[in-house]
């Protein structure tokens, strides 16, 4: 079962994206800032990151940036879900590490598709490496 953690400030997106996401299959974990979210990625090794940008504490883009700097950790698919609509603030991201940048609100369909589409990217290459 791939495992997901869902880190964004606001509880009520916390507890829609949780239930979508359990309702769908993956084994699911939330934080509710950027320390709590690198506690859980060290702990859990989650194969995505659901990634809100502004937040206390440590922000989406460190986070972001927390993540990639650990080579062990590059099967980590990283999205963005932010209110952030500005190509400035996309950019950075993509520069930081993000896999994929939503702006809110988005619909779950664009998020499950994301979702479903980088996990395949990440099987897809750990049965390469398999085969090698």
């Amino acid at each position: 079962m791939e495992k997901i953690l869902i880190v964004d400030d606001d509880p009520n997106i916390l507890l829609s994206l949780e239930f979508l996401l359990r309702k769908s299959g993956y084994q699911v974990f939330v934080a509710i800032d950027g320390e709590e979210a690198i506690a859980l990625v060290e702990t859990e090794k989650p194969n995505l990151v659901l990634l809100d940008i502004m937040m206390p504490k440590v922000n989406g883009y460190e986070v972001c940036e927390f993540i990639r700097s650990k080579t062990e950790w590059n099967f980590m698919k990283i999205i963005i879900l932010s209110a952030k609509s500005k190509h400035t603030d996309m950019d950075l991201a993509y520069e930081k590490g993000a896999d994929r940048y939503l702006v809110k609100p988005f619909s779950t369909k664009d998020l499950l598709e994301n979702i479903k589409d980088l996990l395949g990217e990440s099987k897809d290459a750990k049965n390469e490496k398999l085969e090698d």
